[in-house]
């Protein structure tokens, strides 16, 4: 080919390349499942989004996109969703990692409180803080920690440890503690939000409001009581006492408690402060014998009686009111009553609190349905009966995680079986405290003959309320144990029963629970199932009984321990 032609061609050649469409370069970017996405859309989308651009190399995105089948595709905004989700995750990482470290800023800030702490390890209940380190001496007791509650060890010896909790110190057996790292493990899960009080005394109330008769107990300086919720001046907290309250109000207005992330601490059971403290305005039943509560300050029948007011029991003074006659009366609330009593027979101001001191007893209330009661303090030992919630029983003995009390005396040998209840889950409340009123509304006439024979039996029988025990005696007045009791007071009426209990159950005809009848006698077992004692059923859920010399004559719940059996000695 002649030079000149191949100029020419060149030239052709040329001219089509400088005309031809250039493909433009390749922009950074993502492949996601065959479809290219330039970084400079994906940074439009996030930034009209509002997210942070992430200016990123394709492979570093890429992993974000990985997945499917060679066959898939997605659009741009299915990436940009992608990795909108992916901010999403890391930002929600965060989130929960300031969270995380500012709860151990908490939590360190808190265990740096105590140098030397410590946390009570019962398996619930709580363990009894105590003036010296005896376990013998029932009357060293001066507090209790709860379970999980914390301390400050400040010397251990021979198995007590020395400890400051609650702003009081004390001895606690060192066997029911945890010190060192498990202690301060427990101790971070343990952490709540509390009110803590923070004035002398404080009233606790089932309501959020200030009412004389809502007041279900006391809290004291230093106590601790995990939040539930707060509405208005009001801190609704968990109480978990002996009446079965789950639940509290306290006023926190004032400078009344402090609400604040911290342990549970130690309470106060000191005699002399827990009895005076229970009250605002003390009266104090000042007669040897049991006292009428009355619907209205009238004593001019029986029909407006609605309880009985116990000898040295204590109650709340509500107002004084005069009668019609001019004699003055005291409205009260004691236990679950309220009502009037006449103010000649009641002691109130220094005298009031004198006769508190002199007649406080260790008692213990149950706070759940059904307690078992066991011959020897060990969840092996033998179940024997059943205590109800809402009794109060003498305390003869504490130890640590169990309570021996006092149910009543065999009328075999005047002396009842071993009796001890688990203190563990809140079971129990032990405190010194006064004897409190008891629910009585007397039986009164009724249509029916029959019935109205039994009420007069039943009426008869509580008059002696409050008169001594004594085994073997059949003295109403004078003093008689449980069957010798019952057996004087059907005497009086024309039914005759055998002396002993054990005989007595098989008098009469069988009746259940159901269909049980005032007058009805009620039948309990000892720890091996023997008939030894017995009480006369009156109504309203309740039986009266001789019970033990510390009791006397009482009024209690007819299931206040198992019955084994109901026995109609009267007829129809």
């Amino acid at each position: 080919m002649m030079d000149k032609e191949r100029e020419e061609i060149e030239e052709i050649e040329t001219e089509e390349i400088k005309t031809r469409p250039r493909r433009p370069k390749a922009e950074p970017g993502i492949r996601v499942h065959g479809v290219y996405i330039p970084n400079v859309v994906l940074r439009r989308a996030l930034i009209a989004a509002g997210v942070l651009v992430l200016a990123a190399a394709g492979a570093g995105l890429s992993g974000v996109f990985s997945g499917g089948g060679s066959g898939a595709t997605a659009t741009p905004s299915e990436a940009v969703a992608a990795a909108q989700q992916d901010v999403d995750a890391e930002t929600q990482i965060s989130q929960e990692e300031q969270e995380r470290r500012e709860r151990k800023a908490l939590e360190d800030r808190i265990l740096s409180e105590y140098e030397n702490l410590g946390i009570v390890n019962t398996e619930g209940g709580y363990i009894n803080v105590r003036s010296a380190p005896d376990s013998v001496d029932m009357t060293n007791i001066i507090g209790k920690l709860p379970w999980h509650a914390a301390c400050d060890i400040l010397s251990e010896e021979n198995g007590w440890a020395l400890v400051s909790s609650g702003g009081m110190q004390g001895y606690v057996s060192s066997q029911y503690l945890l010190s060192g790292s498990e202690a301060e493990e427990l101790a971070r899960e343990e952490i709540r939000e509390r009110a803590v009080v923070t004035t002398a005394k404080l009233n606790m109330r089932s309501a959020p409001e200030i009412d004389p008769e809502n007041v279900i107990g006391k809290a004291l300086s230093g106590e601790r009581y995990e939040l539930i919720s707060l509405e208005g001046d009001w801190a609704k907290v968990k109480d978990d006492d002996a009446a079965g309250n789950q639940e509290a109000y306290i006023n926190i207005a004032d400078g009344n408690a402090e609400i604040t992330q911290c342990l549970d601490g130690a309470r106060r059971l000191d005699l002399r402060e827990m009895v005076l403290t229970q009250f605002d305005n003390i009266v104090i039943s000042n007669t040897g014998d049991y006292l009428n509560i009355r619907e209205t300050p009238d004593d001019g029948s029986i029909d407006n009686i609605c309880g009985k007011f116990p000898s040295h029991a204590g109650g709340e003074l509500l107002e004084t009111t005069q009668s019609e006659d001019g004699r003055t009366w005291y409205k009260i609330k004691s236990g679950p009553v309220t009502g009037y009593v006449s103010a000649d027979y009641c002691a109130t101001g220094e005298s009031a609190r004198n006769l508190a001191l002199e007649g406080a007893q260790l008692t213990a209330e149950i706070s759940t349905d059904t307690l078992n009661v066991r011959s020897e303090p060990s969840t092996e030992a033998t179940v024997w009966t059943q205590v109800v919630r809402g009794q109060e029983y003498h305390v003869l003995d504490q130890l640590d995680g169990w309570v021996e009390i006092e149910l009543d005396a065999s009328d075999d040998e005047g002396e009842a079986d071993k009796a001890y209840v688990s203190t563990r889950d809140n079971n129990v409340e032990v405190r010194y405290g006064l004897p409190e009123a008891i629910e009585y509304y007397p039986a009164v006439e009724a249509a029916n003959a029959a019935a109205a024979f039994r009420n007069e039996i039943v009426n008869y029988a509580c008059q002696f309320v409050g008169n001594p025990y004594v085994w073997g005696g059949t003295s109403l007045t004078n003093g008689a144990d449980c069957s010798g009791f019952v057996m004087k007071v059907l005497e009086h009426f024309g039914i005759s029963v055998p002396r002993v209990s054990r005989d007595q159950a098989r008098s009469g005809v069988r009746v259940t629970s159901a269909n049980m009848k005032p007058g009805d006698l009620v039948f309990y077992a000892n720890s091996s199932g023997t008939v030894n004692h017995v009480g006369m059923y009156i109504g309203n859920g309740q039986v009266v009984n001789a019970a033990s010399r510390r009791s006397g004559i009482r009024i209690y719940a007819w299931n206040y321990r198992t019955p084994v059996a109901i026995r109609n000695v009267i007829g129809p």
